[in-house]
């Protein structure tokens, strides 16, 4: 088992900022995005990772080159952002306009992934993870990184609700004995 998964989501991008919802349009960081991306890698610095894994999205992938780890980092796909589909570049108040009382966790996107797709997809990633030793990095986004680490304790996808991310945070996923915790959670460089 890895010692322990650092999943980090991606710095600011203008959507993000205006809360705007972004899965496949491909924005750079922000001004501010790149600054806090960079403030990660003195946290990151002193821990010796076996493995570095990114989305394919820009976003993420400049986040691991300005945290110290791009030189390491293999793309991985189900590291991606869940699939708004339809609900791409909209606000969750225009979202809610359209189908009051939606929540992603539990109704998902027309056009694009469901609950139960984008929850297989963490297992997936889990059970490969789960498989490597050492520490890894993870470097992702805010609704997929919600769900990896609800998967991760065993919460149903949810739960991932419960949680909050803010953009270039790091969280810690680990152990204790063999039990799978969040050992921190949302905290900014």
């Amino acid at each position: 088992m890895p010692s322990q998964l650092f999943l980090v989501r991606h710095g600011e991008t203008e959507w993000s900022l205006l809360g705007r919802h972004t899965s496949r349009t491909d924005l750079a960081l922000t001004a501010q995005g790149e600054r806090d991306a960079g403030r990660l890698a003195p946290k990151l610095a002193p821990v010796t990772f076996s493995h570095v894994f990114s989305s394919p999205r820009l976003r993420a992938r400049r986040t691991c080159e300005l945290a110290g780890l791009g030189s390491s980092a293999v793309v991985e796909p189900d590291l991606a952002e869940w699939e708004y589909g339809d609900y791409e570049g909209l606000l969750a108040t225009e979202i809610q306009g359209r189908q009051p009382g939606w929540s992603i966790y539990r109704d998902g996107c027309p056009g694009g992934e469901s609950p139960e797709a984008v929850s297989s997809r963490a297992d997936r990633l889990i059970a490969r993870l789960r498989a490597l030793e050492g520490n890894i990095a993870l470097f992702s986004h805010g609704h997929m990184g919600r769900v990896i680490a609800a998967r991760w304790i065993a919460l149903p996808v949810t739960g991932a609700a419960c949680f909050s991310l803010s953009p270039a945070s790091l969280s810690i996923l680990g152990w204790n004995q063999t039990r799978p915790v969040i050992a921190q959670w949302n905290a900014l460089p």
